[in-house]
C-alpha cells in the first residue's frame, strides 16, 4: 500500500504571534494534519484527497488586515510527522501545576504530568485553547465525575480528568488518527478509567456525564449544543473552547436556549474559554 500524497503549504507570517497560533488552530480544524513551525511562520500538510479548492475561504485570519500572510505550496511525499515533531515539541507546564511533554523529555517537578506524543493529533497543550481548557480543570473537582472529553484530539485533556479523580471518563473523536492516538496516550499514562470512542456528537443518545468538555470550534459547538445539555445531569458544568472572544456572546446566548448560565471565562490571545453550569 503507497504512501498518501500530502499538499504542503508554506505559510510566512508577519507579526509571528499570535497569527500563527490562529493560523494553527484554524488550519487544523479544516482539515490540516500536521504543522512544523518555522522562523517565519509555519509549515501545514493535508492529505491531497482531503484538500478542495475552498478550503482556505475557511480560514478566516488570511483576510484579516492584522496580519501579512503569504504562502506557497507543493505536491509531496509522505513526511516523517514524528522526526519533524520531535525537532520542534517542547514540554510545556501551566501553572506551575501540570506538565504536557513527550517521552523522551526530562520528568519535571509537577502534580500533574502527562506524556503524549502526538503524531498528527491536535492537542499538545500548546495551543492557548488546549492550555485554557487545562487550567479550567486543574481548579475543578472532578473526583468521581463522570467526565466527557468531546473532540479529544490526543486525549490530553481525558488524561488531565483522571488524573483529578474523574471516572468514568468517555473521549471521543471523529477522526480516526485522533481515536488511535488517544487510546495510545491513554496506555502511555497508566489510565485506567477512560474509554475512546471513534465518530461524533451521535454517540452521546443515551449517555449521561456530570461535566462535558469540548474544545472544537464555534460551529461545531453551536451545531451540537443541544446534545451537550442533553447529555449533562443537573448542575452538571460545561467547559467549551476553540473559539475567539468576539465569540462568546453568540455562544452564550445559544447556551442560555438550553438553561445553561455562564460561570466564568479564561482568555489568552484573543482565544477564549467558558464554563457554564446547567440550572
Amino acid at each position: 500500500m503507497s504512501n498518501p500524497l500530502y499538499l504542503g503549504f508554506y505559510f510566512r507570517v508577519s507579526p509571528l504571534q499570535p497569527a500563527t497560533e490562529i493560523l494553527i488552530a484554524e488550519l487544523g480544524y479544516a482539515g490540516f494534519e500536521s504543522f512544523v513551525e518555522t522562523e517565519d511562520g509555519v509549515n501545514a500538510f493535508i492529505q491531497k484527497e482531503e484538500w478542495r479548492e475552498d478550503l482556505l475561504d475557511e480560514i478566516h485570519i488570511l483576510s484579516s488586515n492584522e496580519f501579512k500572510i503569504e504562502y506557497t505550496s507543493e505536491e509531496i511525499e509522505q513526511v516523517n510527522w514524528n522526526l519533524e515533531w520531535e525537532k520542534n515539541f517542547d514540554p510545556i507546564i501551566v501553572d506551575d501545576i501540570c506538565s504536557v511533554r513527550a517521552p523522551f523529555h526530562e520528568k519535571p517537578d509537577t502534580a500533574y504530568d502527562i506524556v503524549i506524543e502526538p503524531k498528527m493529533s491536535f492537542g499538545t497543550g500548546h495551543h492557548e485553547t488546549t492550555h485554557m481548557m487545562i487550567q479550567h480543570i486543574l481548579k475543578t473537582d472532578l473526583k468521581d465525575k463522570k467526565v466527557l472529553d468531546m473532540g479529544c484530539g490526543t486525549g490530553v485533556l481525558a488524561i488531565l480528568a483522571e488524573m483529578r479523580g474523574a471516572k468514568p471518563i468517555d473521549a471521543i473523536d471523529i477522526d480516526n488518527w485522533c481515536y488511535l492516538n488517544t487510546i495510545e496516550n491513554i496506555e502511555r499514562n497508566n489510565c485506567n478509567h477512560i474509554e475512546a470512542f471513534e465518530g461524533d456528537v451521535a454517540l452521546l443518545k443515551g449517555r449521561s456525564y456530570d461535566v462535558v468538555i469540548a474544545n472544537i470550534n464555534r460551529n461545531i459547538l453551536l451545531n451540537d449544543l443541544q446534545q451537550y445539555a442533553a447529555s449533562l445531569n443537573t448542575n452538571g458544568q460545561l467547559f467549551l473552547s476553540g473559539f475567539y472572544e468576539e465569540d462568546l456572546e453568540m455562544i452564550t446566548k445559544e447556551c442560555l436556549e438550553y438553561n445553561l448560565h455562564r460561570v466564568e471565562y479564561i482568555s489568552r490571545n484573543n482565544w477564549i474559554a467558558v464554563s457554564y453550569e446547567l440550572k
